[in-house]
């Protein structure tokens, strides 16, 4: 295993440094995160420890990713 891998382990294992939401809080708030992301805001400051939460949670950085995909695609009105 290298430094790399190991660093990405202990920092799973460890969890965040901050606040991080739980996967009901990130569903109920994954909607406006990607909106202040695709806005151009800081999703971030928007909805404090979803970046956290995205990081270690892959079935929700799936579903944020999706979303992003999806509104992507919408047309502008």
């Amino acid at each position: 295993m290298n430094e790399q891998e190991t660093d990405r382990i202990l920092r799973r294992a460890l969890g965040p440094a901050g606040p991080e939401l739980s996967c009901e809080a990130c569903f109920e708030e994954i909607d406006r995160y990607v909106e202040v992301e695709l806005a151009g805001g800081d999703p971030d400051a928007a909805v404090p420890g979803m970046a956290a939460h995205l990081r270690g949670c892959p079935a929700c950085a799936e579903d944020r990713e999706s979303l992003v995909s999806l509104l992507r695609a919408e047309p502008r009105a």
